[in-house]
């Protein structure tokens, strides 16, 4: 696999689920320079004893508190981590330590890793204070398959990812854990197997390690990348089910969609034409499909080897139920099948264009926010080495960018649109299931004419317990701050849970999907059987064989067929044998 060059400017997503999968990354080395020039400055700036936020100073509501040139206390402390080094390593040092606090199931690697690529990417932009050494530190971690362990629950979104960030950096100081080579180690260990050594932190280095959004972005990344596959397999699952009901085209055509230009609506309109490309069951005449029957031993003359294990049947509209609608029976034959006699499909068919379409403008707009969270600096202070400035405020300033409402309210809009896209599905598979909505299908899609199986009944019951499930979820966490550091850190973005909420969800969309996928194959089998049969029945007989699956139709003393009702069942029997072999898109 060929490594991912990170250079702070140009990771895409693809490269990060890349990344997230295995592959390793390589450090732009025009980049260090610049890496190099703002740890330069730190250094220099505490040799003038210059305060500075998060270097020279504690940490949110502690920010008041300066650093001095000696411990208050002579000798060490009890939890120092060495009296020999200085106060600023120990500042760093115990930053990370303290906010290690998370609690949980531990993140898949694949997240882990897609966070640390996001860390090392945004430190490369050269505004971080980190110096090189540090940051190299990090790549050959990742580059030798050490997985920190992250609990997944510990973010409030703001200062970012404070907490998990914290269980990466912990790992590079030889804490924590990871998982290496298949095993779950004390970090150092870990370490020490794949032949690394810990790293002390210098000025600020543990803030530039656990000040971002990587945990929320890695997540949304990932999410996405799922949920865009979905988006496809959705649109497949609504064509399968379009062809199974031998839906009603006309509403994903063009020139409709040209009205109401939404980019998904449009693009979802499109490749629902193109799956349907070549159907003979989409928009064929009603009184073409035959609705299902038991089978029983008189449905068929030939041998039971050879004959379906089902019945078909129509009705006979009579010539005095037709009035008012004579130019309707002029164009379609007066037989009433599986096919409802109404011009439009049911929303859940109609309206997968303007649904799905939604859906996918939802991940568009997340995927925009996304992409240019990629390659931005989201810690803070900023450093800005070479700005000419009076104060060294001017020069290292504390701003937001660690806040992670873009992100949290791009992913509010993404989890509200998956229950909308799993909601839509399971409607689509309830249709095909219940006989009174299936058009001529069996009930349940069984034709087993003892009545001791229940078909596919419990398939929708799933499909509802997960739509319940991710509705009941969708409730955005964005809208729901909690302050936090003493309320200095009073308005949050809560943008971690959100993230990890869409994750999650994305997979209880997938299984969704599929079962609509799996309802939709079986009616499409039984549909195909059922119409091709009532074809083979109309190639191979008379118009009386065919009659015989007609009902109300008017007879003679003899049992012959009156001579109206036995030419329309003559045009019905003609127009079957001289179609096509009916087959789906």
């Amino acid at each position: 696999m060929t490594p991912v060059r990170l250079d702070g400017r140009s990771l895409t997503r693809a490269q990060l689920v890349a990344v997230a999968h295995g592959a390793s990354v390589e450090l732009d080395e025009s980049r260090l320079p610049a890496v190099a020039r703002a740890a330069e400055f730190l250094a220099a700036q505490v040799a003038r004893e210059e305060p500075i936020y998060g270097v020279s100073t504690g940490f949110g509501s502690n920010a008041d508190r300066l650093l001095g040139g000696r411990r208050v206390r002579s000798g060490a402390g009890p939890d120092a981590i060495n009296p020999h080094e200085s106060l600023h390593a120990e500042l760093q040092h115990n930053l990370i330590v303290t906010h290690a606090v998370c609690v949980g199931e531990p993140f898949a690697p694949e997240v882990v890793r897609a966070m640390l690529c996001i860390r090392i990417n945004t430190l490369l932009r050269g505004h971080s204070g980190i110096r090189v050494e540090t940051l190299q530190a990090l790549v050959a971690m990742l580059n030798a398959g050490i997985v920190p362990v992250v609990p997944q629950l510990g973010s409030v979104g703001a200062s970012g990812d404070l907490a998990p960030l914290s269980h990466l950096a912990i790992v590079l100081l030889g804490g924590g854990e990871a998982f290496y080579q298949g095993e779950r180690l004390p970090g150092g260990e870990a370490l020490s197997r794949a032949g690394l050594e810990p790293v002390t932190l210098s000025y600020k280095e543990g803030l530039a390690l656990n000040n971002g959004t990587a945990q929320m972005l890695a997540c949304g990344v990932l999410a996405l990348s799922k949920l865009e596959e979905l988006l496809d397999t959705a649109d497949l699952a609504a064509a399968m089910t379009v062809d199974a009901f031998a839906g009603r085209t006309g509403a994903f055509a063009e020139e409709v969609h040209a009205l109401r230009p939404h980019p998904g609506q449009v693009e979802v309109a499109a490749h629902l034409r193109k799956l349907l490309d070549g159907s003979t069951l989409a928009d064929i005449p009603y009184h073409l499909v035959p609705r299902f029957r038991p089978w029983t031993p008189q449905a068929w003359d030939q041998d039971d080897a050879d004959a379906p294990g089902f019945d078909l049947a129509w009705d006979w509209v009579p010539a005095d139920q037709r009035h008012g609608r004579e130019k309707f029976y002029q164009r379609f034959r007066p037989f009433r099948g599986g096919k409802k006699h109404q011009p439009q499909d049911s929303y859940s068919l109609r309206c997968v264009p303007q649904v799905h379409g939604a859906v996918r403008d939802a991940v568009a707009q997340a995927a925009r926010v996304l992409e240019i969270e990629l390659n931005s600096l989201t810690d803070n202070p900023i450093v800005f080495p070479d700005a000419d400035r009076e104060h060294v405020e001017e020069q290292v300033v504390s701003a937001g960018h660690f806040h992670g409402m873009p992100l949290a309210l791009a992913m509010s809009y993404v989890k509200a649109a998956i229950p909308t896209l799993a909601s839509i599905s399971e409607r689509r598979l309830n249709k095909l299931v219940d006989p009174a909505t299936n058009d001529g299908l069996p009930a349940f899609l069984i034709g087993n004419e003892d009545a001791t199986e229940s078909g596919f009944m419990i398939v929708q019951y799933t499909a509802a317990a997960i739509v319940n499930d991710l509705a009941s979820r969708a409730m955005p966490a964005s809208v729901y701050s909690i302050p936090t550091s003493a309320n200095a850190e009073d308005h949050v973005s809560m943008g971690a849970n959100e993230a990890r909420h869409v994750l999650a969800m994305v997979e209880d969309l997938g299984k969704v999907l599929g079962l609509e996928l799996y309802t939709a194959a079986q009616a499409l089998d039984l549909r195909l059987d059922m119409i091709n049969a009532a074809r083979a029945l109309a190639r191979g007989g008379d118009a009386a064989a065919l009659a015989g699956k007609v009902h109300g139709g008017p007879r003679d003393r003899d049992g012959a067929l009156q001579d109206t009702f036995g030419s329309e069942v003559e045009g019905l029997r003609a127009e079957l044998a001289s179609a096509p072999e009916f087959r789906p898109g």
